[in-house]
């Protein structure tokens, strides 16, 4: 794994020469400010992280270093894990190292396999996903070096790295196996060395032997894998490892915040409500009808799940990456057929209902990914946020590799009572 260690060195060393130069002539300078509306309300748009793995444009969505979606979206989540730690693409030699290292440390222990058949069935996948990432913990390479005292503070990223390509290289055997064994009631197939990361997680799923369910989940993981540092899972994680929690604790805890309906389990929100419309309509509602209900589910007080995003201010370019993907190898899907009649009609009833107020109307990747999954027979709802996490995984680590390479320190922001800001509020009047 030495060319890959040796571009992220190379990466760490020139991001460590600009945040120096930025530390030494601007340390004090003022780069934003902060409103009372961002401070009672989660922070939302408050810049105050530097994340150099991605970066979200508010009308041209996700970059991963300087590459937007139409130009990775073809690549395998191999060379995303790379471009993210990186910041470049893999040449044929540094991909064919990483997935020989990747298929080197697949293989499960023995006693993960006794834990993951021992799991209570009535545990949420996700549930189970987070606590077998944790059963892992004993095998951190950075703990065990740190414990030991063998560690100077500029080696950190190194063991975070071993421990990240560890990881990753287990993910698709242990999501498998919880879906064939609690999910399947089946028995759990075997890691092909022949395959590649995203084809092997396919595979062994064992749900659909077409060539296009491989595209698809190599998709949905290249997709998924980061967005930036501010998201309630890429956050949770980098907090709990910039205490030097290892690679598996903090994977567990980003993973327990995508768990929440208001992040990784929106697209199984979504899909539920687009089986809602064909229970009520049938499998080919009409515009009209779609029309009447979106306007029937807001008169409740009900939002669309799939529509908005703190964020992007344009439809979210992972959609229409589906979208594209639908459209070649399902195009008669009725889902899909629903999910296209709904990003003709939601958007222009979101722009005007009640005064237009909504800043986004526009779909997100939520809209139609678990209606892909849906369509090639992931039929188990509960999941897909472990196909979410799965990917977001390759961000977490990434994330956390840069951070220790850069001396990051603890994440700690200040908090104050309302007391003190309505003082402060009096005071600035």
């Amino acid at each position: 794994m030495e060319q890959f260690k040796n571009n992220v060195k190379k990466r760490i060393d020139y991001l460590g020469m600009e945040i120096a130069w930025m530390l030494r002539e601007h340390p004090n300078t003022v780069v934003g400010e902060v409103s009372v509306k961002q401070l009672l309300g989660g922070m939302r748009g408050l810049t105050a992280l530097v994340c150099n793995t991605s970066y979200v444009d508010p009308y041209r969505g996700l970059f991963i270093s300087d590459y937007a979606i139409p130009e990775f979206e073809d690549k395998l989540p191999e060379e995303i894990f790379y471009l993210l730690c990186t910041g470049k693409f893999p040449s044929e030699t540094e991909l064919a190292e990483l997935r020989e290292e990747l298929g080197f440390r697949a293989e499960l222990p023995d006693y993960l396999w006794t834990f993951i058949r021992q799991l209570p069935p009535h545990l949420h996948p996700m549930t189970m996903f987070s606590l077998c990432v944790l059963a892992l913990e004993g095998e951190s390479v950075f703990k065990q070096k740190y414990e030991a005292g063998e560690l100077a503070k500029s080696e950190y990223w190194e063991y975070m790295l071993e421990d990240a390509v560890n990881l990753l290289a287990k993910l698709p055997a242990i999501a498998a196996a919880i879906y064939r064994i609690h999910l399947l009631r089946e028995e759990p197939i075997d890691y092909r060395p022949s395959l590649d990361w995203g084809s092997n997680l396919a595979h062994m799923l064992g749900v659909n032997p077409e060539l296009s369910f491989a595209e698809l989940v190599r998709l949905y993981m290249v997709l998924h894998c980061d967005h930036e540092g501010g998201n309630v899972s890429a956050f949770t994680s980098r907090v709990v490892n910039s205490a030097l929690s290892n690679l598996y604790y903090a994977t567990s805890a980003g993973l327990n915040g995508l768990a929440g309906p208001l992040h990784g389990l929106a697209n199984q929100v979504c899909l539920r409500f687009i089986r809602g419309i064909h229970e009520r309509f049938g499998e080919s509602p009409s515009t009209d009808q779609l029309d009447a209900f979106v306007r029937e589910e807001l008169d409740a007080g009900r939002v669309i799940p799939g529509y908005g995003h703190a964020v992007l201010r344009v439809t979210d370019p992972r959609f229409t990456a589906f979208m594209e993907f639908g459209n070649r190898h399902c195009p008669n899907s009725p889902y899909l057929q629903t999910v296209k009649k709904l990003y003709y009609v939601v958007p222009n009833i979101l722009k005007t209902y009640k005064g237009g107020k909504v800043a986004n109307p526009y779909p997100n990747v939520d809209a139609i990914s678990g209606t892909l999954l849906y369509q090639y027979g992931i039929s188990h709802f509960d999941f897909y946020t472990v196909m979410f996490g799965i990917s977001r995984t390759f961000g977490f680590c990434a994330q956390s590799i840069m951070a220790l390479g850069l001396n990051q320190p603890i994440i700690r922001p200040k908090s104050v009572t309302n007391k003190w800001l309505m003082d402060a509020l009096e005071r600035a009047e």
